[in-house]
């Protein structure tokens, strides 16, 4: 593994913990040393970078804030993972500088199996998340839950609310799906709206998700990384003057959305972004940590589930659609009840979208292909594969 400590600045820790909670658990970089990540686990990392949001200065903001609420928690049941706190990141000369020490991170740790937790900074950082992957050649979903699609203008400076079109210029690009969770429909022109349907990408409206929060899993399960627009939480929940939404999720959805991407075994890398600590009474910070804690706590009860592990005990269900002369494939799995749905590739793709061609679903798009409906996943799907 390279040397990553080069990219941290340690932390101050001085009080004695109690072994019961987080605090008393994590390992953590201090003067005395860099932990020794030698064991599949959960990394935590603030980076202090605001840069690509022009309205918003990081000069005043504490990053230790949602650090003392996080370890004030108690460790959750069977929680086995080490943890690490790897400090804050240093941000370099320019943006870009901070990006290439996130990507850097970001891909040594996944490859150490260990998932890194970026607390953030500016949502654009969600580039150097996707740049880590880049690094290992890796194609990937990425998923954001934001009230926005972020996608911007591709001759514009890369920003917070514009960096998905930077993404997509990306090249090679190794982003296969993007899915939205969370959109507001006022926050999104038309324009955007049909470029997403043009790409075959994915939008889970915040009102479908109030009518039926299962709605998101699958798009969480089928997502190598999980961006969180901190915005994307009501305002009334924070208690903060930095966010002034009317509409948005709540604070327990936030944390059920948190712990089913846990639990997602395909999920390697965790971001909240957009985080503006309140100077009192905390609400924020403590949010914060409360969606860290959830998230760890789904990281804990992972099932070993694709691409993990091997579909071959999953029930398998065939159906037959006359309408396209092809049959459709349904996995459900013995451990944890949930659905798959394989998507045929052409053979020339060898092993490129492998990890993409079984797609998590639900058992709602399995009774469409009963009724000789074709799920609009795997039509979405199909044309991206091909």
């Amino acid at each position: 593994m390279k040397d990553i400590s080069i990219y941290f600045s340690p932390l101050e820790r001085t009080e004695e913990q109690n072994t019961l909670k987080i605090g008393g658990s994590v390992q953590c970089h201090t003067e005395n040393g860099f932990p020794e990540i030698d064991k599949s686990g959960v990394a935590i990392l603030y980076v202090p970078e605001f840069r690509g949001d022009k309205g918003v200065s990081g000069n005043e903001i504490n990053p230790e804030k949602f650090r003392a609420f996080l370890y004030d928690l108690y460790l959750g049941m069977d929680w086995n993972m080490p943890i690490y706190d790897l400090g804050n990141i240093l941000p370099g000369n320019e943006l870009n500088d901070t990006y290439f020490a996130v990507a850097q991170v970001v891909a040594e740790l996944v490859k150490k199996k260990v998932v890194p937790v970026v607390i953030g900074g500016s949502q654009d950082l969600t580039i150097a998340l996707y740049k880590g992957y880049e690094k290992l050649e890796q194609t990937i979903n990425l998923c954001c839950v934001d009230h926005k699609l972020d996608l911007g203008d591709p001759e514009s400076d890369t920003h917070s609310d514009g960096f998905v079109s930077q993404l997509l210029l990306q090249r090679p690009c190794y982003l296969f799906n993007h899915a939205n969770i969370g959109l507001q429909a006022p926050f999104a022109s038309k324009a955007e709206f049909d470029l997403f349907d043009k790409l075959y990408f994915d939008i889970c409206r915040l009102g479908e998700f109030n009518s039926d929060f299962k709605k998101a899993e699958p798009h969480l399960r089928n997502s190598d990384i999980l961006s969180v627009d901190f915005r994307s939480i009501r305002a009334s929940e924070l208690l903060n003057v930095n966010y002034s939404s009317p509409n948005g999720f709540y604070a327990d959805q936030m944390c059920q959305i948190t712990k089913y991407a846990g639990i997602s075994d395909k999920l390697t890398s965790f971001g909240i972004f957009n985080y503006l600590p309140e100077k009192h009474p905390g609400t924020t910070s403590f949010m914060v940590a409360q969606m860290i804690w959830y998230f760890m706590d789904g990281v804990s009860q992972r099932k070993g589930e694709f691409p993990i592990g091997s579909k071959k005990d999953y029930l398998k269900f065939t159906v037959h659609l006359e309408e396209i002369k092809e049959d459709l494939i349904f996995y459900k799995s013995n451990r944890s009840e949930r659905w798959w749905m394989e998507v045929p590739y052409p053979p020339k793709q060898g092993v490129k979208y492998e990890r993409h061609h079984l797609v998590p679903c639900d058992k709602e798009d399995y009774e469409l292909a009963m009724n000789s409906e074709i799920p609009n996943l795997w039509w979405k799907t199909y044309q991206k594969l091909g």
